[in-house]
């Protein structure tokens, strides 16, 4: 028996159907299907978005199940794991991934599915809990919200002073993003961090020569 034999019978070897019991598979997709469902309420408590959607939460838990379920199947015959190689090779998916937390939460799925399907259940305990610590931890982390942008348009640019006095005296920290003059007006946009928007706002549209003021916000934060 040459080299190329000994590793082809230890290959073989290792990949046995009497080796999945009915017994592993119930328990590893139990514990799985577990670990899932707490994934599951800590996306929902933790998420931030605008929209909940409850349908893309179920699918990210339910991948745990699936991949574990994919792994105890490769782990069963060599046929099968060359297989399921072969085939996720050519999966796409085309989702966009908008929110950075929800890349997390599945990786933290898929992860979860392939260490409960090697049979590494205290890992995939262990990790959960690190995971959760961490994600409170870091999002108790004071923060500033990002700045506003001012939009004011005036029928003068005389009123230019005007406005940046009126900033200052409310407080905000402003810096001049945009400046447009034309002959019928001028355009402001300026890049404020108060906590007074509503005075600011209201402030500036009761000057004299402001025909339009508006400000924006995003959901996005600077670092302090």
């Amino acid at each position: 028996m040459n080299f190329g034999d000994v590793i082809k019978s230890s290959v073989m070897e290792g990949f046995s159907y009497a080796d999945l019991s009915t017994t592993k598979i119930l328990v590893t997709l139990g514990i799985t299907f577990a670990i899932a469902v707490y994934i599951f309420f800590v996306y929902k408590l933790v998420t931030k978005s605008a929209f909940y959607f409850k349908s893309f939460n179920i699918s990210m838990a339910i991948i745990s199940v699936v991949t574990a379920g994919i792994i105890l199947a490769m782990q069963s015959s060599i046929v099968i794991s060359l297989g399921m190689v072969g085939a996720l090779s050519i999966v796409r998916f085309r989702t966009a991934i908008k929110d950075p937390m929800d890349l997390l939460f599945l990786f933290w799925s898929i992860g979860t599915g392939i260490i409960c399907g090697a049979g590494l259940y205290k890992v995939a305990i262990i990790l959960a809990v690190i995971i959760t610590v961490g994600i409170l931890i870091l999002d108790m982390l004071p923060v500033r919200i990002s700045p506003y942008l001012l939009i004011v348009n005036a029928d003068s640019k005389a009123a230019e002073e005007e406005i940046l006095e009126c900033a200052k005296k409310l407080g905000a920290m402003y810096k001049l993003k945009s400046k447009n003059i034309t002959k019928s007006g001028m355009d402001l946009i300026l890049e404020v961090r108060t906590k007074k928007e509503k005075e600011l706002v209201n402030a500036i549209s009761e000057m004299k020569g402001i025909t339009a003021v508006s400000l924006l916000a995003h959901d996005g934060e600077v670092k302090n």
